[in-house]
């Protein structure tokens, strides 16, 4: 496979926006970042929230300006649709919807609803995403600090000719240009980013974690020092190869370690987990998991809220927060807070 192209400043047109009356709606991670940034940029961008929202002090401290969900969707032709994937698909039918015109666009920052039907957009309208690669504190601290972080772009539907450059004049606005865009299509920003979400970044990670804690613990060592080696040390393991990609990392751990690594992780990690991994990207691609997951969030939510229980009350995390409540740098107001 070819590797991909990657969007930089000289290929955007900042024009494409120019006029273009943009409405972010929801305050939260990305939506708090993107709304600030392209303000800032001097963009003509307003903020939906609903009735009672606990963001609108922070909307109007930032000096946008602030309306309803339905009041925004109403008044903008480009509308960043930046609230939870669980709700989006109802405020888009209540109150998005009945406004969308020829001409107007869609954005999204991921794809979950477009690529599994739960939003469908009139013809005649844009459908992009543009999805930066980092936590929104992240995006506007490095944008408005005059770099950027990565992004992706897509396209779903092109109805004005324009959707793609609109998507890179977008990305550009908010700093993205400058770290490098890539370009993608819905269907593979969100199972890619589903799988990675499920299989390692959090699915894979915490049960590696409170696998490896568990182990420790049932052969009669210190929950502290396991909590320390399974968890806490995860940061400096993780920072390094962030940094530096894997053969990086390796470069800064001991040789036992790396000879460690080599020679034990397949052990942990190897054909079982890829057959399991191999089943969970086909249940994302089938649409089994985001059938399962739209009936749960749609419904009493029970499983979840029983889940989420559980993982609240493993061990780990009592041992844990104990030891980091020791830790000044991890408080609010620590040195790296």
């Amino acid at each position: 496979m070819s590797e991909a192209r990657i969007w930089t400043e000289t290929d955007a047109d900042p024009q494409l926006l120019a006029g273009a009356k943009i409405a972010v709606l929801g305050y939260g991670s990305q939506g708090s970042a993107h709304a600030r940034l392209l303000h800032e940029g001097g963009l003509d961008v307003r903020v939906g929230l609903r009735a009672g929202s606990s963001s609108a002090r922070l909307v109007e401290r930032a000096g946008i300006p602030l309306m309803s969900v339905n009041d925004a969707a109403r008044e903008a032709d480009l509308i960043a649709v930046l609230l939870p994937d669980t709700v989006q698909a109802r405020v888009y039918r209540e109150e998005i919807e009945p406004h969308m015109g020829s001409g107007d666009t869609l954005l999204f920052a991921h794809g979950f609803n477009v690529h599994y039907g739960e939003i469908r957009a009139p013809e005649g309208v844009d459908v992009i995403m543009v999805a930066p690669k980092s936590p929104g504190a992240m995006l506007y601290r490095e944008a408005s600090g005059g770099n950027g972080v990565p992004a992706l772009i897509a396209v779903d539907q092109d109805a004005s000719g324009t959707a793609h450059g609109v998507a890179l004049a977008y990305a550009h606005a908010i700093g993205s240009t400058r770290a490098g865009v890539l370009e993608t299509t819905f269907a593979e920003e969100t199972e890619t980013d589903l799988f990675g979400e499920q299989a390692v970044l959090c699915g894979g990670l915490t049960a590696l974690i409170q696998n490896g804690f568990e182990t420790l613990v049932e052969a009669g060592y210190q929950p502290e020092l396991a909590y320390f080696e399974c968890l806490h040390e995860m940061k400096l393991i993780v920072d390094l190869a962030y940094k530096a990609g894997l053969s990086g990392m390796r470069r800064e751990i001991s040789d036992t370690a790396e000879w460690g690594d080599y020679v034990s992780g397949p052990r942990v990690v190897g054909a079982h987990s890829r057959e399991a991994m191999h089943e969970i990207l086909a249940e994302i691609r089938s649409g089994e998991f985001a059938k399962r997951w739209i009936e749960e969030s749609q419904g009493d939510a029970s499983e979840f809220r029983c889940l989420r229980a559980e993982g609240r009350a493993h061990q780990v995390e009592r041992v844990g927060k104990r030891l980091r409540s020791r830790m000044s740098w991890l408080q609010e107001g620590g040195r790296e807070a």
